[in-house]
């Protein structure tokens, strides 16, 4: 995929379903300014895609044919990435319950993991990104030094999950992302882990933003009102 040299700066945030990345990485890329991308979204995108085309998830080769011909692309609106599908755009769909039944089988192919990968690099080509997902730091830019991990107790994410109208099962989820032959769930060595079971988004950002500062990404412009967590 190249070096990180050759890219923009990138801020990989990784975790479990319902640990709280994706309000805290929206929240992030706002206040630096960066592109705020989720990972969990282009697969989301092309699973819809390939479910609107009746092929199923075990389907491998079809899914191949299918993506081969698509075109699947990121597009920047107010500061985020989303996907569209040729001239269509799925955005409206990604959470229906059709797609989450299937997205986890899909994610698991492959060259999946692939194309969604090269379009994670395309994006960052071209901007400063915030990006979450499950491997963004340990396979996708396993170079970048902004790395975090967001995690929260089992009991938390559940009841986060429940609260979202969610209806998959956060253990068979775990399960699934944990033991997946292709790019499994694992925090990176040389990410910074944070634990949001008891803290606020606010705070979990400051955290992130002091790191930051520590690993020289220069962030002065960045306008914090309060320096320290639990203010």
């Amino acid at each position: 995929m190249g070096s990180y040299a050759s890219q923009h700066r990138v801020i990989a945030i990784d975790g479990p379903a319902a640990s709280g990345k994706s309000s805290v990485a929206r929240k992030l890329a706002r206040q630096l300014g960066f592109i705020y991308v989720n990972s969990g979204a282009i697969y989301r995108a092309i699973t819809w895609h390939l479910l609107q085309n009746r092929i199923r998830p075990e389907e491998s080769q079809r899914i191949v044919d299918a993506l081969d011909s698509a075109a699947l692309a990121c597009v920047v609106q107010d500061g985020e990435a989303r996907i569209v599908v040729g001239d269509l755009d799925p955005t409206g769909h990604l959470r229906d319950d059709r797609v989450n039944e299937s997205v986890s089988r899909v994610s698991k192919v492959p060259q999946v993991r692939e194309i969604v990968s090269q379009r994670l690099h395309d994006c960052a080509e071209g901007h400063d990104v915030v990006i979450e997902g499950r491997d963004i730091g340990s396979v996708v830019f396993p170079d970048t030094p902004y790395k975090f991990y967001i995690d929260a107790s089992p009991e938390v994410r559940l009841q986060r999950r429940a609260a979202q109208g969610e209806r998959d099962e956060i253990t068979i989820r775990d399960r699934d992302d944990v033991s997946r032959a292709v790019s499994p769930l694992v925090k990176a060595k040389d990410a910074h882990p944070i634990d949001t079971s008891h803290v606020t988004v606010d705070q979990v950002v400051m955290e992130i933003i002091i790191r930051l500062e520590q690993l020289g990404l220069p962030i002065s412009d960045v306008q914090i009102p309060n320096r320290a967590l639990g203010e």
